[in-house]
C-alpha cells in the first residue's frame, strides 16, 4: 500500500499539514519505544512530567517540532487503559505519526477533501477533539486522522464541508482537553474505516500489526518531513 499511495499522490496538490516543510533546521525525531531507556525515568501518568519532558527535549535542540511513531512499539501507553483491549491484549504499537509542538499551533489540509466525520474522544490517554477528512485519490478513496486537537474547532463543522489543501481547519489542543496529552498532533491514514465514525485505533496490539499495517500507509508523505 505504500507504493501505492506514493503513485497515487503524484500529480496531488500536497500542502504539508503543519503550513511548513519539516527538516532537521526545525524538527527533531522523538523516540518513545521501549528502546528508549531514558523514558523509565519518566512519570508518564502525570501530564506536566510527560509535557518537561517533550517540551524540554525540543528546547534543549532548538527545534520546533517533534516528530515520529509510525508503527513505533511504545513505552508510553501504560498510563491509561484505554489501551488495554476486551481480549486483555495491550495496545502499544503506533499506527500513525506524532508531531509534537505548542498548543494553538494550526493544522493544515494536505489534500483536497471534505470532512467525513469528527467528534470528542474524551477521556485520559485518548484523541479528544478528532475530525476526519476523507480524500478522493483517482477513484481511491483515503481518510486521514487528526487527533489531540482543541475544542473549539469541532464548533461550526459539517459533515461533507469542502477543504481545498493548504486550508487551515484546526489547531493543536493544551490539556488535559486534548486526552491530556503534551501538545501534539496525531495524524494518521487509513484506506478503511471499518465501521468506524468520529475515530479510528491509533494504536493496535502486536497480533494485529499486519491487518493494520495494510490498512493504515505511512502518513509522512503528507507532512512534507525530509530527515535531510
Amino acid at each position: 500500500m505504500k507504493n501505492s499511495l506514493h503513485e497515487l499522490l503524484l500529480c496531488e496538490n500536497i500542502f504539508p499539514v503543519m503550513g511548513e516543510y519539516l527538516n532537521p533546521d526545525n524538527t527533531m525525531e522523538m523516540d518513545f519505544s521501549s528502546a528508549n531507556t531514558v523514558l523509565m525515568s519518566i512519570d508518564f501518568s502525570d501530564t506536566k512530567s510527560f509535557d518537561q519532558y517533550v517540551f524540554g527535549k525540543l528546547q534543549s535542540a532548538g527545534k520546533k517540532y517533534g516528530i515520529g511513531g509510525y508503527f513505533e512499539h511504545r513505552a508510553i501507553y501504560a498510563r491509561s487503559e484505554v489501551f488495554v483491549t476486551e481480549q486483555s491484549d495491550f495496545r502499544n504499537i503506533h499506527l500513525g505519526i506524532d508531531i509534537w509542538t505548542e498548543s494553538g499551533h494550526p493544522v493544515y489540509a494536505p489534500l483536497k477533501g471534505k470532512v467525513f466525520s469528527f467528534q470528542n474522544n474524551a477521556g485520559f490517554g485518548d484523541y479528544g477533539a478528532t475530525i476526519i477528512l476523507e480524500h478522493e485519490l483517482k477513484g481511491k478513496t483515503l481518510y486521514s486522522l487528526y487527533g489531540h486537537l482543541a475544542l473549539k474547532d469541532l464548533e461550526g463543522l459539517e459533515l461533507g464541508m469542502t477543504l481545498e489543501a493548504g486550508q487551515a481547519f484546526c489547531h493543536l489542543g493544551p490539556f488535559p482537553e486534548n486526552g491530556d496529552w503534551p501538545p501534539h498532533l496525531h495524524f494518521q491514514l487509513m484506506w478503511d474505516m471499518m465501521g468506524n465514525w468520529g475515530d479510528f485505533p491509533g494504536v493496535c496490539s502486536q497480533r494485529e500489526i499486519e491487518k493494520y499495517r495494510a490498512i493504515c500507509p505511512d502518513p509522512q508523505l503528507l507532512t512534507g518531513y525530509s530527515p535531510g
